[in-house]
C-alpha cells in the first residue's frame, strides 16, 4: 500500500504544472503557502480555484505562445 501511494505522489509531482512554484517566486513566499491557499480556497469557493489553477497551468505550459519568456539582462546571455 505504501508503494502504491508513493507511485501516486510521484505521478502528480512529475505532472504538476509549477503554478504554485511560479506564484511563490513572484510573491516572495514559500510554495507550501501558495498550495495551502489553493486547497483552502477550493473548499470555500466549491472548487472554482481549481479551474483557475488549471488555466494558469495551461498558460505556463504554453508560455512561448504568450510571450512569457525570461528576459535576458544583456546580449551576451544566451
Amino acid at each position: 500500500m505504501q508503494k502504491f501511494i508513493q507511485k501516486i505522489v510521484f505521478f502528480f509531482e512529475m505532472r504538476s504544472f509549477g503554478v504554485s512554484e511560479w506564484w511563490a517566486k513572484k510573491l516572495g513566499v514559500r510554495t507550501t503557502k501558495v498550495r495551502l491557499f489553493f486547497i483552502y480556497s477550493s473548499f470555500i469557493a466549491l472548487g472554482s480555484p481549481l479551474i483557475l489553477y488549471l488555466a494558469m497551468g495551461w498558460i505556463l505550459e504554453n508560455k512561448h505562445f504568450f510571450g512569457l519568456r525570461k528576459k535576458r539582462k544583456s546580449i551576451w546571455e544566451l
